[in-house]
């Protein structure tokens, strides 16, 4: 579990497509570098965040670590799309007793997002997303509620169901501490929803016997579930009066 607090940015020191080292298994690797900040306490299998994407640490030093990537992680993300020198942002797995500054995130991206607008305002950046697999995905993006974007716990602004993007707004602070803003139009960034929206859905839906995948995608499919239901009980209660 994490916070979407990032608590710094590393730098991309090699990714190895097929690492058949001890600590590679025999899979695509990662190292990450200027890492020494959050590493004072780890331990091999520890959990650490990079870009929201959580993963297990292999072998460490004290400046860097390595972890695995598996394909489902290189589909899913866009750590597969990293190149040696890019930043990152990192965060350990939440430690009992920390004070809990961003959101529930649990550092499974649940798709990729492409920038497609950034725009200043005096000293904040706006940024506006287009949600890939958005009709599964949007309807966990609402104003006001939190999202995480390559791990970094944010407030989203103006949705567009329709047209499948959202927008959000970094003050200046968290432009100097996270890895976005030096994204440009046409990046992709990892996107974590809210999951707490998820629960509600699914427990909703179990209520009324509604579907929770993309064929059935909003409220209106619940309303109309509900409508049918009591026009039926009517009809068979109208049947037996009759």
């Amino acid at each position: 579990m994490f916070t979407g607090i990032v608590e710094c940015m590393g730098k991309v020191v090699e990714f190895t497509k097929l690492d058949t080292s001890a600590t590679g298994g025999n899979g695509a690797s990662l190292t990450i570098a200027e890492a020494g900040s959050i590493l004072g306490d780890c331990h091999l299998g520890d959990s650490i965040a990079i870009n929201g994407t959580c993963l297990t640490v292999t072998e460490f030093t004290a400046d860097s670590f390595k972890v695995g990537l598996a394909p489902e992680t290189l589909s899913r993300t866009n750590l597969g799309a990293l190149q040696p020198g890019d930043r990152v942002n990192l965060e350990r797995a939440l430690a009992a007793g920390h004070r809990f500054g961003g959101h529930f995130v649990q550092g499974h991206v649940d798709t990729t997002a492409q920038i497609i607008e950034k725009t200043p305002d005096e000293n904040s950046l706006w940024l506006k997303m287009r949600v890939r697999d958005a009709r599964q995905f949007m309807r966990y993006i609402v104003p006001k509620g939190f999202i995480a974007i390559d791990g970094t716990s944010l407030t989203v602004c103006d949705v567009d169901d329709k047209d499948g993007w959202f927008s959000i707004m970094l003050i200046a602070y968290t432009q100097s501490h996270v890895v976005l803003p030096a994204k440009s139009e046409g990046d992709l960034v990892n996107i974590e929803v809210d999951m707490l929206g998820k629960y509600v859905e699914k427990v909703t839906a179990s209520i009324l016997g509604a579907s929770t995948d993309a064929s059935a995608p909003n409220a209106d499919s619940y309303v109309e579930t509900i409508v049918k239901r009591v026009l039926a009980s009517k009809k068979e209660t109208d049947g037996a009066t009759s």
